[in-house]
């Protein structure tokens, strides 16, 4: 696992953090590519039902590392500009694909690629000091790994064209009107907000909740009817499950069920 990136395990939560503190967690290409991986263990833990990635010291993050775009990242060559922004478009990707939830406990400051890569997380909880825009307008550039995309999915086409266009910074309680946000929550609280909504997920069945997860973020790009379709093909396979009838089980002896992915 990358140096940058610190990882936990808390019972059924996977804790997976930036540790760049020094730096306000900018990111840079091994940073982001390490904290998709250390994203990407909990699929090989039957046990982890969720993710929470937050940021070490006092911001999320900063956003982009300027350094890497002149090639001083670790003393390392600059990759070809369009190589090296695939593979961050692809990292983010990645999470996507997860058939885990994964959420985002942002406070301070979530501004450019920070915001595109908590774009990418299933759920965000922000404290209520935090800051969250794309201002690359400002330095002559554009949201280019993910933000302009996942940010109209999000909140809208005109909400998204004003926060893009305009390169404001916009506090919780705007993003979360919105939609950008799930929850605000008091300075100090977020990774604590966090664990309750994972742990309220991890309650349920956790073959069900990937499945749900994945039927989301694909029925996004395709007709009603096809969408629908997708609906039917997961439940039969959901409806096969040892999960599925120990939920029926459950409901009928008036008990918590007791869910164990298969």
């Amino acid at each position: 696992m990358s140096a940058l990136v610190r990882s936990r395990r808390d019972g059924s939560l996977l804790y997976v953090g930036l540790d760049r503190p020094e730096k306000r967690n900018a990111i840079h290409r091994e940073l982001l590519i390490g904290l998709v991986e250390a994203i990407a263990a909990a699929e090989r833990e039957p046990e982890v039902r969720a993710v929470i990635v937050y940021g070490e010291g006092p911001v999320f993050s900063a956003g982009v590392d300027f350094g890497m775009l002149a090639g001083d990242v670790q003393g390392e060559p600059a990759l070809p500009f369009r190589s090296m922004v695939g593979d961050m478009q692809a990292a983010l990707s990645r999470i996507e694909t997860i058939e885990k939830p994964v959420i985002g406990a942002l406070h301070r400051y979530v501004s450019g690629l920070g915001l595109e890569l908590a774009l990418a997380f299933d759920l965000r909880i922000a404290t209520a000091d935090s800051e969250l825009g794309l201002p690359e307008v400002r330095v002559g550039l554009v949201p280019d790994v993910g933000g302009t995309t996942r940010l109209v999915r999000t909140v809208g086409y005109a909400r998204a064209k004003e926060l893009i266009l305009t390169g404001r910074m916009i506090r919780a309680e705007e993003a979360l009107a919105i939609g950008l946000v799930n929850q605000v929550v008091p300075p100090g609280e977020h990774l604590a907000a966090a664990a309750r909504l994972a742990e309220e997920i991890a309650r349920n069945a956790p073959l069900a909740v990937g499945l749900a997860k994945r039927l989301v973020d694909l029925g996004a790009d395709v007709d009603k009817h096809t969408f629908l379709a997708m609906e039917l093909l997961a439940q039969s396979v959901l409806v096969r499950t040892e999960d599925a009838r120990e939920g029926a089980r459950a409901l009928a002896e008036r008990r918590p069920p007791r869910f164990t992915g298969r």
